[in-house]
């Protein structure tokens, strides 16, 4: 059972999050792409950015945890949410965009590796990744969470070939620069 299979977990985070989006993000997301475009957010968790991106993206929400999932449809019942795994991202759907804030810092660095690689393969020509990351060097377990910091450098190592990046931008959300976002598009 994952972290995020059980109740009290998911509550938890919910309480913890209020507050938290990524609104901030949506003018850079508009600048690389069309009105109407399709994205995938990794990691909804309670789905504020899924609420906050549809206003001007065909938003696709997933998570890998059911309960998260079954709570945003309650009140969202048309939403186009589907059960993924930001490691394994077993779908046959392709994208524009993929977007994820602070989701993949959860996956050890050779699965972030291995995410990057496969985010290409359900991109569509010329996609965009969007990522939010916190900054650092560190790794550390809370509660069975993996937690992996990156710096511009070490993130860099473990993107591939398959991908030109746009935009690095270091930002601030519980102290002065301790994050950052990355945007990255899908080379042709």
């Amino acid at each position: 059972m994952s972290f995020y299979d059980e109740e009290k977990n998911v509550s938890k985070y919910i309480e913890m999050a209020e507050g938290y989006d990524g609104k901030e993000f949506i003018p850079v997301l508009r600048k690389h792409l069309k009105q109407d475009a399709t994205l995938l957010e990794l990691g909804m968790g309670p789905g504020k950015d899924v609420e906050l991106l549809s206003d001007f993206f065909q938003v696709t929400g997933s998570d890998y945890s059911r309960l998260f999932l079954e709570r945003f449809r309650k009140d969202h019942p048309d939403a186009d949410l589907i059960l993924l795994d930001a490691l394994t991202l077993e779908t046959e759907r392709k994208f524009d965009c993929i977007y994820s804030n602070k989701v993949l810092y959860h996956l050890t660095k050779d699965q972030l590796k291995e995410s990057f690689v496969k985010q290409s393969a359900l991109l569509s020509k010329g996609g965009i990744l969007f990522h939010t990351f916190w900054y650092g060097d560190q790794e550390e377990n809370q509660s069975g969470l993996q937690m992996v910091y990156y710096t511009h450098e070490t993130l860099s190592l473990l993107i591939g070939d398959e991908f030109e990046e746009l935009e690095f931008q270091m930002y601030s959300e519980m102290q002065e620069n301790d994050s950052f976002y990355l945007v990255l598009r899908k080379k042709e």
